[in-house]
């Protein structure tokens, strides 16, 4: 059995295309059925914001077509044809294993894409749909993916400047039990809020010049403080940390009406910038912006680049192991056909002699399991051969033989 894969991803699809192609339960559901009746028994349906894709076993090639003709069918009011695309055997694998790893992500490493196979795994159980060689190869790739992230940590590496700003705040301040003013309330403040909200300041401060803006922040942090506007300066003089991140198109925190108290933290996070630069001159202020920041980004995205390469031989090691052992699976059905004879040929032998000779409890376990053992040993080089075998028409031929041979 060879794995297949089809599917869209960010990488040939836009968003509008991604939209049209998302998958509720329902559609899993009945992709998996139709699926089902075209003789595939073995699938996963794996649906994120970033793709949407069925992972699936297959023995002929005629299946993968029936495959992408389903998934097509399944969002049958969008033309799917120009963005759909099928990978085979061992590129499937190692695609797989990728996704799993971040690596096919848009954000090399990240650690969500792994939780959302496991859950797309256990949906797939739950349903039925999968088998021996889709569970060993999803947990083979699951266990690569913690190894990647265990040994090379791609994804401590943060790419978002916000966070990398806030990283830098916690290495030179600490958060936890600082108090904070936010200066913004669009995605970047909100984003900002979050994270100084999961270090643990004590006190958050938001600042903005329209309020509805912030008071939507407020519902979901309802014990952050809302400021006006103009009440910035007088705010500031008790914050330890002052975080900007507006759409002003000029300067809107000076440094001739900034009136520092105490030891303070300045981090701009808009473009063009909010906060004076000249502020950072002054013996208690400490200062980052964008272009300090976005060095430590394009820095950070160099490491994980380094660090996928290396990640590579490690994927390639794993997918290694796991196609040998599915090409070993394949002699599974003869090597369970032998085990099947040889308990038939005990089972007579016992019967036979139980029936000649008086055998206490005791006897009777032991003459069995003798026998047992016996036949067991007899089948056992032949099953090894079996195993090493090569290649399909080498185990197909060996396994002709067999059912010959023992009739089964």
């Amino acid at each position: 059995m060879e794995l297949g894969v089809c599917g869209i991803c960010y990488k040939t699809a836009g968003m509008n295309v991604r939209d049209q192609a998302a998958f509720t339960d329902s559609k899993k559901i009945e992709l998996l059925e139709m699926l089902e009746q075209s003789g595939v028994s073995q699938a996963l349906v794996l649906a994120t914001c970033n793709r949407s894709e069925v992972y699936y076993f297959y023995e002929e090639e005629d299946l993968c077509e029936k495959v992408e003709k389903a998934f097509a069918e399944t969002f049958s009011k969008t033309n799917l044809s120009p963005y759909l695309y099928q990978l085979k055997g061992r590129q499937a694998m190692e695609y797989l294993f990728r996704v799993a790893a971040g690596l096919e992500s848009p954000v090399l490493g990240e650690d969500q894409i792994l939780g959302q196979l496991k859950e797309a795994y256990e949906f797939s159980k739950t349903m039925g749909y999968s088998g021996k060689e889709l569970n060993r190869v999803i947990q083979d790739a699951i266990a690569c993916a913690k190894k990647i992230k265990t040994e090379l940590k791609i994804s401590t590496l943060p790419l978002s400047v916000a966070y990398v700003g806030i990283r830098k705040l916690e290495e030179m301040c600490g958060i936890r039990g600082k108090n904070v003013l936010i200066v913004g309330s669009g995605q970047t403040a909100a984003l900002a809020l979050r994270y100084v909200y999961a270090y643990g300041a004590e006190n958050i401060t938001i600042c903005n010049r329209t309020l509805s803006r912030v008071i939507n922040l407020k519902q979901e942090f309802p014990d952050i403080h809302i400021g006006q506007f103009y009440q910035m300066y007088e705010i500031m003089k008790d914050c330890d940390i002052v975080i900007s991140a507006t759409s002003a198109p000029h300067t809107i925190i000076h440094e001739d009406q900034c009136m520092i108290q105490r030891e303070t933290y300045f981090l701009d996070l808009a473009s063009p910038r909010d906060i004076d630069i000249e502020i950072g001159n002054h013996p208690d202020c400490h200062i980052w912006n964008l272009d300090m920041l976005e060095e430590v980004v394009r820095d950070n995205q160099k490491e994980r680049e380094a660090l996928t390469e290396q990640s590579r031989e490690l994927i390639t090691t794993a997918v290694n192991e796991t196609e040998q052992w599915l090409f070993a699976s394949g002699v599974d059905p003869a090597i369970q056909s032998l085990k099947v004879k040889c308990d038939e040929i005990v089972e007579d032998s016992f019967e036979y002699l139980n029936r000649k000779i008086e055998l206490s409890s005791k006897q009777q376990k032991l003459v069995k399991r003798t026998l047992q053992a016996s036949f067991r040993r007899l089948f056992r080089e032949p099953i090894e051969e079996l195993k090493k075998l090569e290649s399909k028409e080498e185990q197909e031929q060996y396994m002709d033989t067999l059912a010959k041979l023992f009739q089964i």
